[in-house]
């Protein structure tokens, strides 16, 4: 499948696959999309100083790249799984802009390790930022009772509709702790109700730039 690099409207970049006509983030724009959906509305939101995080959908690495960011200013501990079952080849991480976007410069060879390290096997990346990446289908995840925050960031239910299904789902729930949060840009209705019909709490939320609307997601203990 073709792909192609493109800018969106805050000036950072994303993949985007025109067979699908879709992206791996927001046109809108990439950069603002990860902090309001993911940053502002999942991460913030956890008061505890160690958070462990599994993200669907590693992609790009721009959620963990800011995740990351905010970890080194909170100083909190953070132990972050990425799972993704067809990796972004090295010459289009080459194209991304996220650190000179960010202004973070200093943090570039941060961003490159994450996407050069071993698969499989959990790096310091830092003394407070563990990370995993996983290469693995969304279905084959089989965690349970392990993580505090969701980050679902999977291809839209558009193209990839057997990925927003009451049995992922059910998944995902699992994998989390009592009061764990999931956060999603997505806020189809078909989508909150098999999020409901497994068990989760939902949460409405001021969309980003372009979208009226994002889900959180709750595993009341």
């Amino acid at each position: 499948m073709k792909r192609e690099i493109l800018i969106t409207s805050d000036g950072s970049t994303t993949i985007h696959l025109p067979e699908w006509n879709e992206q791996y983030h927001s046109k809108h724009g990439a950069i603002q999309e990860a902090i309001h959906v993911f940053i502002k509305n999942g991460f913030s939101t956890i008061s505890s100083d160690k958070i462990s995080i599994l993200e669907i959908g590693f992609g790009t690495g721009l959620n963990a790249f800011i995740t990351f960011l905010e970890a080194k200013k909170s100083n909190k501990m953070i132990d972050y799984v990425g799972v993704e079952a067809y990796p972004v080849k090295t010459s289009e991480i080459q194209q991304l802009n996220y650190v000179s976007e960010l202004h973070v410069q200093e943090f570039q060879s941060f961003f490159e390790k994450m996407h050069t390290i071993f698969w499989e096997k959990k790096h310091p990346i830092s003394d407070n930022f563990l990370f995993t990446k996983r290469k693995q289908f969304f279905n084959e995840i089989d965690d349970e009772n392990t993580f505090d925050l969701i980050y679902f960031d999977a291809f839209g239910v558009r193209v990839q509709p057997e990925l927003w299904t009451e049995a992922i789902f059910l998944i995902m729930y699992k994998a989390l702790k009592n009061d764990g949060i999931l956060v999603t840009y997505a806020a189809a209705g078909s989508i909150r109700r098999a999020m409901q019909s497994v068990g989760f709490t939902i949460e409405k939320l001021q969309g980003p730039p372009g979208k009226r609307e994002m889900l959180r997601a709750i595993k009341i203990g």
